[in-house]
C-alpha cells in the first residue's frame, strides 16, 4: 500500500496521464490506480487476444478504471483543487460535449460554461508555472544536499494536515521506540506517531485482494493485540474501506 502511494506521488505528469509506469528494476508495468503489475516478457490473455505487458496494462486501465482521466478526476479535492462543478464540466468536456450541451445538462447558460472554461485554462497556466518552480527547486535542493524528503501521504487520507509532516528519519525513530521485535504493546497517544504505526501496519496488506474481518484482525494482531481499535483507525484515517456488514475489507488506493 505504501509502495503504491510512493510510486503514485513520484510519477511524472506523463506517467500520471497514461495511468501506469515502468519499473526497470522489477521489469514490470504498474497500474497507478490499483497497483496491479504486468511483467515485461510475459504474454497476457485479454478476452480473445494475447498481449504483451504494456498493452495489457493499458487494456486493464481501460477495462477496470475507465481511463487515467476517469481515475484522476475522482481524486479528492485536496489533490485536484477542483470543485464538484468543475469536475462535472471537465468530465463532460472529456466526453466531447460542447458548451451548449454541457449547459443544457447542468441547467445553466452557455456563458456560464464558457466562464468556467476560462477559469480552468487560467488554473492550468498557474499549475504549469508552479510545477516548473517546484521541479527547479527540487533539482537545486538535490544538488545542494538540503532538506530530507518527507514521507509520502497515502492517497485516500481523510484529512491531510501537520500530523503527516514527517521525515523518514523521524518515522524510523518512532518505529524504533514503539516496536520491539516487530510488535508493540500499546498504540502511541500522539496522533502523528499513531499515523506512523498505522502506516507500518498497512505494509502487511496487499492492494490487490479483499480480506475478511477475521483476516484483518489476524494481520493486525501480529503487531498489536488491540486489533479492534487499530482496525477502526484504519477505516477512519482512510487506509482501508469495508462493506457495511463488515464482511469484506480492502486497501483504499
Amino acid at each position: 500500500m505504501n509502495d503504491l502511494s510512493a510510486l503514485f506521488w513520484a510519477s511524472s505528469v506523463d506517467e500520471l496521464k497514461q495511468g501506469y509506469r515502468y519499473l526497470s528494476q522489477e521489469e514490470c508495468f504498474i497500474c497507478l490506480s490499483c497497483g496491479q503489475a504486468f511483467s515485461k516478457g510475459l504474454i497476457y490473455p485479454q478476452g480473445s487476444q494475447l498481449m504483451d505487458a504494456e498493452r495489457a496494462v493499458q487494456t486493464h486501465i481501460r477495462n477496470e478504471h475507465g481511463s487515467a482521466f476517469a481515475f484522476l478526476i475522482e481524486l479528492n479535492k485536496r489533490y485536484t483543487g477542483l470543485t464538484d462543478s468543475q469536475k462535472e464540466i471537465l468530465s463532460c468536456m472529456a466526453d466531447g460535449q460542447g458548451d451548449k450541451d454541457i449547459a443544457r445538462k447542468l441547467n445553466v447558460s452557455p456563458s456560464t460554461i464558457r466562464n468556467h472554461r476560462f477559469k480552468l485554462r487560467e488554473k492550468e497556466k498557474q499549475a504549469r508555472i508552479f510545477l516548473a518552480i517546484m521541479q527547479l527547486l527540487t533539482s537545486q535542493a538535490g544538488q545542494a544536499g538540503l532538506d530530507e524528503e518527507l514521507v509520502p501521504v497515502h492517497r485516500e487520507a481523510t484529512m491531510v494536515d501537520e500530523r503527516y509532516v514527517m521525515t523518514q528519519t523521524e518515522r524510523d525513530k518512532v518505529l524504533r521506540t514503539y516496536l520491539k521485535d516487530g510488535r508493540m504493546s500499546l498504540l502511541p497517544g500522539k496522533e502523528k506517531k499513531k499515523l506512523v504505526v498505522l502506516q507500518y501496519v498497512m505494509e502487511r496488506f496487499e492492494t490487490s485482494r479483499t480480506y475478511t474481518e477475521k483476516e484483518v484482525n489476524e494481520i493486525i494482531r501480529t503487531i498489536v493485540d488491540d486489533y479492534v481499535t487499530v482496525r477502526r483507525y484504519l477505516i477512519e484515517y482512510g487506509f482501508m474501506d469495508r462493506k457495511r456488514d463488515g464482511r469484506a475489507y480492502w486497501v483504499k488506493t
